[in-house]
């Protein structure tokens, strides 16, 4: 147990770092959040809040989605898709860079080496697997960020997966605002990571 008390330790606190916010402040950011998307005027200007927005969602509960569909929306599908990838390719390049500069140190001091060892191991033979798997689940896709960044996986297996991972879920989304109708696409939007969300559970518990 001694083992992996380290390892638990370490993954607790990522997951609170990735919850935490939403339970807090979900409710009233996002609907700041809607307010900031609805003030937005002139293409540069919603296309920077798009950008912003998402570079925050890794520490912050940003409903991406629903962004990324207003981008598509408001920015047409391949501009909006370029917004939303930008702005979550930077979120989770911040989230890594926190991790590697902050996380890894306390694993270090946490860890003995045999473990550190072993939760290298892991995000070397797992992490980018886990990465582009979990970018599109609520919760996981931060915490995948932050745990990976605790290990010595490099930056540039870290950033082939997120960003194929962050293109595919950007154009799905600004297909969305571009070619339905908001009313529509925004219920969508929210019901698509939802269900995702759901389904990692179950897959999680299954495993366990």
């Amino acid at each position: 147990m001694r083992k992996l008390l380290a390892p638990i330790l370490i993954l607790t606190a990522v997951l609170l770092v990735a919850t935490v916010p939403f339970v807090l402040i979900g409710g009233p950011l996002e609907r700041q959040v809607d307010a900031w998307l609805d003030a937005a005027t002139g293409r540069g200007t919603k296309a920077a809040v798009v950008v912003g927005l998402l570079a925050g969602d890794v520490l912050l509960p940003v409903p991406s989605s629903v962004v990324n569909t207003f981008a598509g929306k408001a920015l047409g599908f391949l501009p909006g898709a370029a917004a939303a990838w930008l702005g979550m390719t930077a979120g989770a390049v911040i989230g890594f860079a926190l991790a590697r500069l902050f996380g890894r140190p306390l694993a270090v001091r946490l860890s003995a080496e045999e473990d550190l060892r072993r939760t290298d191991a892991l995000g070397a033979r797992y992490g980018p697997g886990l990465l582009l798997l979990a970018r599109a689940v609520p919760v996981l896709a931060e915490a995948s960020v932050l745990f990976f960044g605790t290990t010595d996986l490099s930056w540039r297996r870290f950033l082939v997966p997120v960003a194929l991972a962050n293109l595919v879920i950007a154009l799905g989304y600004a297909a969305l605002g571009h070619w339905v109708a908001l009313p529509v696409a925004i219920p969508l939007a929210l019901a698509i990571p939802a269900a995702l969300f759901l389904v990692g559970g179950r897959s999680v518990r299954r495993t366990g």
